[in-house]
């Protein structure tokens, strides 16, 4: 990749289409240097997706910078919450009448294929923070917060099929599954990422102390935020998420120590502790985020290269894709987008890139660790996987080619829909 990424830029490939090929082509359908299965190896892969999701989770709630009260706001919401109930609702629709499952798997299966990936979606997500492009700012919120709002209905699905308690009437479901964890994680993941993110800048800028180890930061409040949230029983997803959200808006403190108080302080660690200092620390966590989510992504894609060797693809599949690309998503998103300010080509845009990927994957593992029953599990498997894998192709080939001539179409300001994107 250093010494071909350049070049794959400027061509319809993506780089997750490169990984999934190497991934075919060291497994058994090629070399066979490694082997997986979805269901002998569900705990090894399910903590890789997780750890994955986590980490691309935490980076895009870093990358939106826009204050909450902003307006633009209600674009992601809307695609995390209206749109994704569409979409779980038509997916379980075609499930029960069309696939003939039963509606504890058709919602389940909504549920696994409902949310956009924040990994795989980075060629159109935001890159800078002060971005304000709303194509790019809506399809970064939307993978960071549908990631945690498809869970309750997971846990519907699972409920459904007798593998989780849903409680009388479903109290159970509606009060911890869907309001308190949702509610409890957002305030959490929001809280832990304002406290930890003020007190490493006081103790910077007061006291020329907790320098350094920049990445730590990131690593210890995934970490820390992710293992709260599960102990409370709320969405860690939703919660590191929010954590990201809040450690981009800290701000610095009132009383800054001269510089000369300090003159042991290499040159970095001054810079890092002046009045510059949340500037600088939110830059250097960014730029680890960033570096550490490319290696998951060539991780998580890997395997599934690996693993499409080992899946017995159903006919279905050729018409269930095309359906849920050209018809699901794009009623979902203008369904979804009404009332808001998007038209036009960031519309269509949306529509499209509604890419699936490694969240998708995750539901599915964390589906089959509960023990749902074999053949149901083959049946899911078959979907996701063809799903993920024709994701990352039509996807990739389409990604170079729509967004150089949407960046075109904005910088020459023909068109309001796309000349207003970036106000």
């Amino acid at each position: 990749m250093t010494l071909a990424g350049s070049f794959v830029a400027r061509l319809p490939l993506s780089a997750a289409m490169l990984y999934l090929g190497a991934g075919v082509a060291i497994g058994p359908m090629g070399l066979g240097l490694i082997r997986l299965d979805a269901f002998k190896n569900v705990a090894l892969l399910e903590r890789l997706t997780e750890v994955a999701v986590l980490i691309s989770l935490f980076t895009a709630g870093m990358k939106l910078e826009l204050p909450i009260t902003n307006r633009r706001w209600r674009i992601p919401v809307q695609l995390a919450t209206v749109s994704m109930l569409i979409t779980v609702g038509a997916v379980t629709a075609v499930g029960v009448f069309i696939l003939g499952l039963s509606w504890g798997a058709s919602v389940l299966l909504g549920a696994i294929l409902a949310p956009t990936d924040p990994v795989l979606a980075s060629d159109v997500q935001v890159g800078d923070p002060s971005d304000r492009d709303r194509l790019r700012f809506g399809l970064t919120g939307e993978g960071g917060l549908n990631d945690g709002t498809a869970f309750p209905f997971v846990m519907l699905g699972l409920g459904l099929l007798n593998l989780h308690e849903l409680g009388e009437g479903g109290w159970r479901w509606w009060s911890i599954d869907v309001l308190w964890a949702v509610a409890g994680g957002l305030g959490l993941g929001y809280l832990l990422g304002t406290l930890v993110g003020r007190a490493i800048i006081n103790l910077r800028m007061r006291h020329r102390e907790a320098l350094g180890s920049d990445e730590f930061i990131a690593l210890g409040l995934i970490a820390l935020t992710y293992g709260l949230a599960l102990l409370s029983q709320t969405y860690g997803f939703l919660a590191v998420f929010a954590a990201g959200l809040a450690l981009r808006r800290i701000d610095e403190p009132k009383s800054v120590l001269p510089a000369e108080s300090t003159p042991a302080l290499s040159p970095a660690d001054r810079e890092a502790s002046g009045a510059e200092a949340p500037a600088h620390m939110m830059n250097a966590v960014q730029r680890f985020n960033s570096q550490l989510e490319s290696f998951v992504e060539v991780a998580i894609v890997l395997a599934v290269g690996v693993l499409i060797a080992t899946v017995q693809f159903r006919s279905e599949v050729l018409w269930f894709i095309p359906v849920l690309f050209l018809l699901i998503r794009p009623a979902a998103v203008y369904v979804g987008l009404l009332g808001t300010h998007v038209k036009g080509t960031q519309r269509r845009l949306m529509a499209w890139f509604g890419i699936r990927g490694i969240g998708s994957l995750y539901y599915l593992l964390y589906a089959i660790s509960h023990h749902i029953e074999p053949a149901l599990a083959e049946h899911l498997l078959s979907i996701t996987l063809a799903v993920i894998v024709a994701s990352v192709i039509a996807h990739g080939i389409s990604v170079t080619p729509l967004m150089t001539r949407y960046e075109s179409r904005k910088r020459s300001g023909r068109g309001t829909d796309a000349g207003s994107g970036g106000t």
